[in-house]
């Protein structure tokens, strides 16, 4: 494998990190105005309690894909050896951030979501069509947390089989 050839895969990688990593910011923007407009606008406490923890998840989430999950970069005149080093690294490095996908993106949503769904389950209201539509809404959120994370995780593995490829190539 010749240089030219590791540093144009190393950039594709670069490139599709960092447009993932754009999406994230924008769902997180979407989040932050969504619910920081419902923060401001609601006066029950354990609701603004519940949207308040879901802003501190969104902003944890941010730092945290700020910091580790954005592309390293590389001396463009860097040798063959250097260029696999590299791209190891940054293919160990997220497959790392995936993994641990539980840990720092979605963990920090769940106290919000639970004391959102708390606190509109304390109203008292009694009606089943109130209750059924609150447990479809808790239900639903598992069910993309459970996607989410299983989506990482292959992603993960698919990180871990190029890893893979290149520690192989590296010896041959």
């Amino acid at each position: 494998m010749s240089v030219e050839q590791v540093r144009l895969e190393a950039g594709r990688f670069q490139r599709k990190i960092s447009a993932r990593n754009l999406r994230e910011y924008a769902a997180a923007l979407a989040v932050t105005v969504f619910f920081g407009w419902e923060f401001s606008r609601t006066t029950d406490l354990m609701v603004r309690i519940g949207f308040g923890l879901i802003l501190a998840g969104t902003a944890y989430v941010v730092w945290h894909l700020l910091s580790l999950g954005s592309p390293g970069t590389l001396d463009e005149q860097a040798g063959l050896e250097n260029w696999i080093q590299f791209r190891r690294r940054e293919l160990v490095r997220q497959r790392d951030l995936l993994r641990s996908i539980w840990r720092w993106y979605l963990g920090p949503m769940v106290p919000g979501l639970v004391v959102v769904i708390a606190a509109s389950l304390r109203h008292g209201r009694s009606h089943l069509a109130f209750v059924f539509g609150v447990t479809v809404y808790a239900l639903a959120v598992a069910a993309f947390f459970v996607w989410g994370g299983r989506l990482n995780a292959r992603a993960a593995e698919k990180l871990q089989r190029q890893i893979d490829e290149l520690d192989e190539q590296s010896r041959g």
